[in-house]
């Protein structure tokens, strides 16, 4: 939640309201299935951005979707340097690119047609070393190079035709849905090739850069696995777009790569560059920035904005450009905390009465107070969901809590309003003693072992797997006495 309420919470209309309500459904029902992975939904730009060319705008919204740029000049430099390799030994030397590292702890990397490389601090931190990094980048070098980005607008367009031949011209709804789903279908599947063409070209400007070749598919691996220890721990990440969203690593796919790397060989080939890449690393902020609000265990922190409030036991907290959310595994319950706008003279109570949220029983509707903050609460209703909400004034804003469950029960009533009146304002020693994680390369010693050095993360969720995860290691691999590994530190 960035220090700034952004725009599309403080929209207080009905339309609003149920896509607010749904996405929490959406969070919710993922206790129990496989996370839900969506693109990021880009913010709206300001008037004064029509003045910008549609790659400067682009541009602004990624920013601003991402939490702007990370400032680290040498990780920058490193990034850059790697880059410059690549485009030596890539078909199109004359190309130039401009990299942008972004301040998310998603793991994610695109470009643009113009030739800027977004890449996330949270992507860097997952890589090993520069092969890795290097197979990532010429990947999003090889969409530019093959001009996939126009290649894919022009199919949209196509498919935008079609769509309206479908319904004004043909006149036969069934024939016009069957024309536009084929001509959707194409495009999915024309997508799913630019990918493993991608794949191919980039392999090849690793090759050719005198880089491992199988950089590839070692860290198509270390993101699945990712995701997968993600998925384990009930953490959903509606927040942003993940690059497996996008690229799916699917065991296809990582065998394509290792396919495309057994091509290349030779005295040059081989390169990983596994020191220089990490300690590059060391200090990089892991996970999410303070300066947006971060979750430690079942707390949530927001040290710029001066609040705290503790979710209930059992429940995994994720911090998103436009509110946190919470799931408790497997026992169909949610949480989600936004922040609006609401007139000053308008009451809580009839704020709960005005619509912002379908169903409300207004017989359950109270005024209360939490932590001496003027704060009102009511019940909703849906299909298969039982909601609680609060409502409470926080300076100029009022924040919002909404709570769901499956099964309503005196339990869960308890639980909710203990994690709502847990809602307080931080103390000025909190806020200046929040400080981000960060990773720490470490040389191991000569007695440690994974377990030893997993315990001294400062992560409570399955702590030697995200070691292993992190370090590219196996289940069964052991740490080697004077190597470099990654530590996340507070």
């Amino acid at each position: 939640m960035p220090a700034t309420a952004p725009t599309v919470c403080r929209t207080l209309d009905r339309s609003l309201a149920r896509a607010t309500l749904a996405s929490l459904v959406l969070l919710a029902a993922a206790c129990t299935t496989t996370p839900d992975f969506r693109p990021v939904s880009l913010p709206e730009l300001p008037a004064t951005a029509e003045l910008q060319t549609p790659a400067q705008r682009e541009h602004q919204r990624i920013l601003a979707a991402y939490g702007g740029n990370y400032d680290d000049s040498r990780l920058e430099a490193a990034v850059t340097q790697t880059v410059e390799r690549l485009v030596a030994a890539s078909e199109r030397p004359e190309l130039k690119y401009r990299v942008v590292i972004l301040n998310s702890g998603a793991i994610n990397a695109f470009a643009l047609p113009d030739g800027r490389l977004y890449i996330t601090r949270g992507l860097l931190a997952l890589a090993n070393d520069t092969s890795e990094l290097a197979s990532v980048l010429a990947h999003e070098m090889a969409h530019v190079i093959a001009r996939h980005a126009a290649i894919r607008e022009n199919q949209a367009q196509q498919t935008a035709i079609i769509s309206a031949v479908a319904s004004d011209v043909l006149g036969d709804p069934e024939l016009g849905a069957l024309a536009l789903a084929k001509s959707k279908l194409a495009l999915a599947s024309f997508s799913r090739a630019q990918e493993f063409e991608a794949d191919g070209i980039g392999v090849g400007i690793a090759a050719r850069a005198g880089l491992d070749p199988f950089g590839a598919a070692r860290f198509l691996d270390a993101m699945q696995r990712n995701a997968d220890l993600k998925s384990a721990g009930g953490a959903p990440d509606p927040r942003s777009r993940d690059f497996l969203s996008g690229h799916p690593a699917t065991p296809d796919r990582i065998k394509n790569a290792q396919a495309n790397a057994r091509q290349f060989s030779g005295p040059d080939i081989g390169g990983r560059d596994r020191a220089a890449y990490l300690a590059s690393l060391n200090g990089l902020i892991y996970g999410d920035d303070p300066s947006e609000g971060f979750a430690r265990g079942r707390r949530f922190l927001h040290p710029k904005l001066g609040f705290t409030f503790l979710a209930p036991a059992g429940f995994t907290l994720d911090n998103t450009a436009q509110a946190v959310l919470g799931i408790k595994d497997g026992n169909g319950q949610a949480l989600r905390l936004d922040v609006v706008r609401v007139p000053a003279e308008q009451t809580l109570t009839d704020y709960l009465r005005s619509g912002w949220i379908e169903n409300v029983d207004a017989g359950s509707i109270e005024e209360t107070t939490i932590n001496g903050f003027p704060a009102a609460s009511a019940s909703a209703s849906g299909e298969q969901w039982s909601f609680r909400l609060y409502a409470l004034r926080f300076g100029s804003d009022v924040y919002r809590f909404i709570f769901a469950a499956r099964q309503k029960s005196a339990e869960t009533e308890r639980a909710f309003r203990d994690s709502a009146f847990s809602f307080r304002r931080m103390s000025l020693k909190e806020s200046q003693g929040a400080k981000p994680l960060r990773i720490r390369i470490v040389s191991v010693g000569p007695t440690d072992t994974v377990e030893s050095l997993a315990r001294r993360m400062a992560i409570s969720d399955h702590p030697r797997e995200r070691f292993l995860v992190l370090n590219g290691l196996g289940a069964q691999d052991r740490v080697k006495a004077g190597e470099p590994v990654k530590l996340v530190v507070e």
